[in-house]
């Protein structure tokens, strides 16, 4: 796992043992993307433009809502969604704010697929709560990259 953040930038990569075509399905497909992230997709499909939601199904996040528009869809290169980061206070409208840019990237490395997710954007966020939107998706990307790298090759075993 690589690192790298400034105030208005946070990208995490990981290495996944898997083929880069297995890796973009479980990104791409909304029903296989909400199995690893923790939000229930059923039904739905990411398309440029589209919006996306379904309610997360993380222990202590069932309360809130995972809340995307399809950004850039570049079969088995990049996806990239828009969203409110970190808005997990039900007592506050996100809808005011503006979005931050999440962007995930593949490419090929020996043994499988480099995945990359960056998101910008940060100095953007209101900033009462600026820093906590920073720190809540620095401390988990590297979960979310995990869990698509476990979902990933659990799916090439099987």
């Amino acid at each position: 796992m690589t690192t790298d953040s400034s105030t208005d930038r946070v990208e995490r990569s990981i290495h996944i043992k898997a083929p880069r075509n297995k890796v973009w399905h479980s990104l791409t497909n909304a029903e296989e993307y909400g199995k690893w992230f923790g939000a229930k997709l059923t039904g739905k499909r990411f398309e440029p433009g589209q919006r996306v939601q379904g309610p997360i199904t993380i222990q202590g996040y069932e309360h809130v809502v995972f809340d995307v528009v399809i950004d850039r869809v570049e079969p088995e290169t990049l996806m990239s969604y828009r969203w409110h980061p970190h808005a997990v206070d039900a007592g506050v409208d996100y809808s005011k704010e503006e979005r931050t840019l999440v962007t995930f990237t593949l490419k090929d490395a020996a043994d499988g697929t480099l995945l990359t997710v960056t998101e910008t954007g940060f100095d953007k966020v209101p900033p009462a709560r600026r820093m906590e939107a920073f720190r809540g998706v620095s401390n988990g990307w590297p979960h979310q990259l995990d869990n698509i790298a476990r979902h990933v090759t659990s799916q090439t075993k099987s």
